[in-house]
């Protein structure tokens, strides 16, 4: 499951423009970023000596600007919402590093304890308080479950982390003193993937948000149809973007910050410390303005105009790096903790006998083959030296490492892929048009549902931003042609996409599209599991991607006890090919040299989670 706002194809965040001339600029040297800028790989330490006050401005990612405030929208709102994790935090707070879910210092209650059985989870409060005074309790969390229920009855689609029948499915939870929980389960769930789950439960208010209507009476919220209510008072109230500074409901936070105003025209909104707020970090900013952005480029100018405290910037600005540090800005970059960039093919077209094209394990691997990693990395034409290699699903220097490590399944070998061609019964035509001369099901054919004369042969939509992804599918099409396949390239911008190329959640499109690439797609930082991305029916299975041997190892990650099960996974994903793999950008984390915190604080932001509450300005 992805840690991204909105709705399910909301979680793919990113990227694209068509450029063609790639390669032919080409660096043949090694880190070409680190040549010309002098490294951008070393996160600074924390430094100077911290004054109070301040406003810290911060760069919203461009393209994603709130429109929601209640911390669950619906899937017909399409909202991205608010500060998630400033106002109200969730039970555990997300890591945004690779080797951990959640991070203890951050959370609201300590680590949860299981039963033998692991179907009854014991969950201990710390000693938070909301922003009017009022404890934190184990009732605000029964509440809390009890919203987010309500919301997936009404429809499935309204939490884009719901696959039907796992979590909340089955779940109950009872107060069994005010700082004490306990979750039961019918199901017995693989602890790391229940703590993944409980990263995205925010924690609301339950004593100040269980009405129906304004000033109306307090509801019984284990009640289901008062919950339906409750939820649907809340969702309806969050509609009205003018009101979010100064309705009372949205005042009540239990984060390190309160909303001070909102602009509804362009997103842009302004936090001010939560006094009560009782966590680490007790923010020393006076305020935190968060700025709406259109584009990338929009973001990066407000950067060398000196107008930007922090932010992020897409690996397509690595040349900048040098004019960044000469504006008085630390810049960081890496690949974002459990993000791999896939071309998302398509296993329901049936177009031109796709499908059955598409579902022989060869076919995928050969067109892997033609994917050279290390060169688009290398040119000045696709990254710039600004990305690394990656071949999982769980992305680099994950805890879940699959069993190959860091070696590629199928690296960059042209000949490796027309040989499997040959073997399996094509004539290579390079430059030409390759076909199936052989088909049947034996050995040395091309396998079932293909006939004999058949073409490989298929398009590509690419995402119109950034220019990285355009040039990265240009490089593939150019290196699939040699081989005598033809792949087509189509721009879309990555609104486009996401509304119409998708077959979980619009298969009337399925022939429509053949493959596609959107740029990134983020798992839980902490446990990369595929779950609803790549098991048979799951909600953000985009290409109908059906494997048994992948819903079994999803489904030990999923419910198994094994913490490591996970590594199975990744390691058969790697090999099965569900997708193709490109490298994976670095994003680029800038900021003033006058601000400091831990070094955490801001690399996590590669995560797209923010702690502006342990920030400060020196000297």
């Amino acid at each position: 499951m992805t840690h991204v706002p909105g709705k399910a194809r909301g979680r793919r965040f990113a990227v694209l423009a068509a450029v063609l001339a790639v390669l032919a600029t080409a660096c043949t040297g090694g880190d070409l970023a680190k040549e010309l800028q002098g490294g951008y790989k070393t996160l600074p330490k924390e430094s100077g000596k911290p004054k109070d006050g301040g406003t810290a401005t911060v760069a919203l990612t461009p393209g994603l600007s709130p429109n929601y405030i209640y911390p669950y929208p619906p899937a017909s709102a399409n909202g991205t919402v608010i500060a998630r994790g400033l106002l109200w935090r969730s039970l555990y707070r997300p890591s945004g590093e690779g080797d951990q879910i959640a991070d203890a210092a951050l959370s609201l209650a300590e680590a949860p304890r299981y039963s033998t059985d692991r179907k009854t989870v014991s969950i201990k409060m710390k000693h938070y308080s909301w922003s009017n005074g009022r404890p934190v309790t184990a009732d605000d969390v029964v509440f809390s479950l009890a919203l987010l229920k309500a919301a997936l009855k009404e429809s499935p689609a309204n939490w884009s982390f719901y696959t039907p029948g796992q979590f909340p499915d089955g779940i109950t939870a009872k107060a069994t003193a005010s700082d004490e929980l306990t979750l039961r389960s019918t199901t017995a769930y693989n602890p790391s993937y229940l703590m993944s789950m409980l990263t995205l439960l925010y924690v609301m208010p339950s004593k100040e948000w269980n009405i129906a209507r304004t000033s109306g009476p307090h509801l019984d919220y284990t009640q289901p149809k008062n919950a339906k209510a409750i939820y649907t008072y809340l969702t309806k109230q969050s509609e009205s973007q003018a009101t979010f500074a100064d309705n009372p409901l949205w005042q009540v936070v239990n984060g390190p910050y309160r909303l001070k105003s909102f602009d509804p025209t362009t997103g842009s909104f302004s936090l001010v410390p939560n006094t009560s707020y009782s966590g680490p970090g007790g923010s020393r900013l006076d305020r935190v303005d968060f700025k709406s952005f259109t584009s990338a480029p929009a973001v990066l100018n407000q950067f060398k105009a000196g107008n930007l405290t922090v932010g992020t910037l897409d690996s397509s600005f690595i040349m900048q790096i040098g004019a960044l540090k000469k504006k008085g800005y630390h810049v960081y970059g890496a690949p974002a903790p459990a993000r791999f960039d896939p071309l998302v093919l398509n296993f329901e077209n049936t177009t031109h006998h796709f499908d059955k094209v598409i579902a022989q394990p060869y076919i995928r691997q050969a067109l892997q083959h033609l994917i050279d990693q290390q060169g688009y990395i290398r040119s000045r034409g696709v990254y710039n030296g600004a990305a690394s290699p990656n071949y999982t699903t769980a992305g680099g220097d994950s805890p879940y490492p699959p069993a190959s490590g860091d070696q590629a399944p199928y690296p960059y070998d042209p000949a490796a892929a027309k040989k499997l061609l040959t073997d399996h019964g094509w004539k290579v035509e390079p430059g030409g048009a390759t076909t199936c001369q052989h088909p049947g099901t034996g050995a040395g054919e091309c396998g079932a549902g293909i006939p004999r004369g058949q073409t490989i042969d298929f398009s590509l939509a690419s995402a119109n931003t950034p220019a990285y992804v355009g040039a990265r599918d240009t490089a593939f099409a150019s290196e699939a042609k040699k081989l005598g396949l033809k792949v087509t390239l189509v721009s879309k911008s990555l609104n486009y996409l996401y509304t119409n190329y998708g077959n979980s959640f619009a298969p009337a499109n399925k022939n429509k599209w053949a493959a596609q690439d959107y740029g990134p797609l983020y798992l839980a930082a902490g446990y990369p599991s595929s779950n609803t991305v790549f098991n048979t029916g799951g909600s953000f299975n985009l290409g109908g991607y059906r494997d048994a041997e992948a819903d079994k190892l999803i489904d030990a990650s999923t419910f198994g006890a094994d913490s490591k099960a996970l590594s199975a996974e990744v390691t058969h994903l790697g090999k099965d090919l569900p997708v193709l793999y490109f490298p994976t950008p670095h994003t680029l984390v800038v900021w003033k040299n006058s601000l400091s915190g831990p070094p955490s604080s801001f690399s996590s932001l590669l995560s797209f989670l923010y702690t502006p509450e342990l920030w400060y300005f020196h000297n």
